[in-house]
């Protein structure tokens, strides 16, 4: 999910992956592992990706936040009624 986001953000500002690397101070492999949701993406620097695309860090939280949701769930027989769980409880909360 964000690592395809993030490609997709990247491809449409023209940018390459060592200019990405670049502005985050990483290496080019770092980004491309990010891309490929082979490396999972810190705080900081979902904060420093999104004013590369000059978004807010919110837009891209959402991304963020499912693919830590995914990590833990995936393979996992009762990812579905946990899931289900989750969001009548966010919703609850937020009511």
């Amino acid at each position: 999910m964000l690592g395809e986001k993030l490609k997709e953000l990247r491809e449409s500002k023209g940018l390459l992956q060592r200019q990405v690397a670049a502005e985050l101070d990483v290496d080019t492999a770092y980004i491309s592992k990010m891309e490929n949701n082979d490396k999972s993406v810190s705080k900081s620097h979902l904060e420093a990706l999104a004013k590369v695309y000059e978004l807010t860090e919110s837009e891209l939280t959402p991304y963020w936040l499912g693919e830590k949701v995914l990590c833990v769930l995936k393979n996992n027989e009762h990812s579905i009624q946990a899931l289900n769980l989750v969001l009548k409880n966010i919703k609850n909360v937020n009511e």
